[in-house]
């Protein structure tokens, strides 16, 4: 159930947030405990240490885990299964392999950056890295170029659909605490997203590829290419992957234009997006799984294979709404809320500087955008804001998320490892491209939201 605000001392709410929140990052960052553990840890932390009557505590854990779960399992789930299909049918080669032909080899960065950008919507990162990698160095051999020239606007493609556009975890599991529309969220995400991949994709690297020479691996200039005549069809990759996009889009763009005013209602039913990414699921078992000689019995086992990082990202998201509610219920929303209102400060600005520093500190996205869109979440007055400014907010979320990936980032490490580079070269190509997406995309939102109303 809802509980109202507690009327607590400010001057012991802010030590108590901020007693909480070392001890959460000091869990993490000193002694290396469970992103998920540490996180809950804190946020009963803040609530003992601020007052709040026990049951009021328990009702924060409870409404916290209830409530962001309810509001983005099944989605996360759906995702995971959508995104493995896709990996196994080989139709993340299949859009970069035709991309690439289709911009040719002194464009063949543009392309990779795109196809980044559409895979990482349903495919997780790490995932989507490691099948499209061996394409960039393949270009990087055939043309003799640095590996950079290539691998970094794919890094950057990826970073971006995994960063700002649904269905991916981070942006859904923000827009879930703010409470706006999916819709929204795709629409401002796709406009953040498409610049700052441009920006940290062909553009930076391109200044990378010709200031690092970064061979290709041996293991990769030795291996054969793809077999192209394996792969399933271009257009049948996008029309599954455009499937969920659109029925949400849909759904909310029928509540605003008086011409859907008789589909609103069936419009509503499929852009719900546990619907909509439900539907794209179906399609891609029967069209990608089925027509391409797997059985139901096969895709039952990569489905559930699928679901096995997930019950980590949902457990650290559930935490990341205890938080929320812990702020919420002991009254700091409001103590937060009316600092910054007399700082005068965009909404949007303090969702990104909250999130990049959460980010600096602690390396995980998860975590960053966990942390700042509770903290945001529980100020007062969020559920009135328009929901393109709430969508911009979650952009900036998420690009305060993105920003410098340094040693304590995992992906910083795996970047290093396959591309084959050293720490400080790391740092100078990959740790730029990352702030480059999340600032460029986070400059976006901000110009969106002045028209946001």
């Amino acid at each position: 159930m809802a509980e109202e605000a507690l009327a607590l001392d400010p001057v012991r709410l802010m030590i108590a947030a901020a007693v909480g929140l070392v001890i959460l990052l000091v869990l993490i960052i000193k002694f290396k405990i469970q992103a998920m553990v540490s996180i809950l840890i804190g946020a009963i932390a803040i609530g003992l240490l601020a007052g709040m009557p026990f049951e009021n505590i328990i009702t924060a854990v409870n409404d916290g885990i209830g409530n962001t779960l309810k509001g983005i399992a099944l989605l996360v789930g759906l995702g995971s299964m959508f995104g493995a299909i896709l990996e196994v049918s080989g139709g993340a080669q299949s859009l970069a392999v035709t991309m690439v032909k289709y911009f040719g080899d002194k464009k063949a960065a543009w392309a990779l950056g795109i196809t980044g950008l559409v895979i990482a919507m349903p495919v997780f990162f790490d995932a989507g890295l490691i099948i499209l990698i061996p394409l960039a160095f393949s270009l990087a051999k055939r043309t003799n170029r640095s590996s950079l020239f290539y691998a970094v606007p794919l890094l950057a493609g990826l970073a971006v659909g995994h960063a700002y556009i649904p269905p991916t975890p981070g942006p859904v599991l923000v827009a879930n605490l703010l409470g706006v529309e999916l819709g929204w969220v795709i629409l401002v995400g796709i406009a953040c997203g498409v610049v700052a991949m441009i920006a940290a994709g062909p553009i930076w690297g391109s200044i990378c590829g010709n200031r690092y020479n970064i061979p290709v691996p041996e293991h990769v200039a030795n291996q054969e290419d793809f077999d192209e005549s394996k792969l399933p069809s271009f257009w049948t990759i996008v029309g599954i992957i455009l499937i969920p996009l659109i029925l949400i889009i849909l759904d909310s763009v029928s509540g605003v234009v008086p011409a859907f005013g008789g589909l609103a209602p069936v419009f509503a039913f499929l852009g719900e997006p546990f619907v909509a990414l439900l539907i794209a699921t179906v399609a891609a078992m029967a069209v990608l799984g089925l027509r391409h000689g797997y059985t139901l019995e096969d895709l039952e086992k990569v489905m559930t294979k699928s679901l096995e990082p997930t019950g980590l990202i949902l457990l650290v998201t559930a935490c990341g709404g205890v938080l929320r509610y812990m702020l919420q219920y002991s009254g700091l929303g409001d103590v937060i809320g009316n600092a910054v209102a007399s700082a005068n400060l965009p909404i949007v600005v303090v969702a990104f500087v909250v999130a990049a520093l959460v980010r600096i500190c602690v390396g995980s996205a998860t975590v960053a955008m966990t942390m700042a869109a509770g903290i945001i979440a529980a100020m007062p007055g969020i559920s009135d804001l328009p929901p393109l400014y709430l969508a911009c907010t979650t952009a900036a979320v998420a690009g305060g998320a993105t920003v410098c990936s340094h040693f304590n980032d995992s992906g910083f490490w795996l970047v290093k490892s396959l591309v084959g580079m050293d720490e400080k070269t790391t740092l100078k190509t990959w740790t730029v491209m990352e702030t480059l997406v999340g600032g460029v995309g986070f400059l976006v939102a901000l110009m969106i939201s002045f028209f946001a109303g």
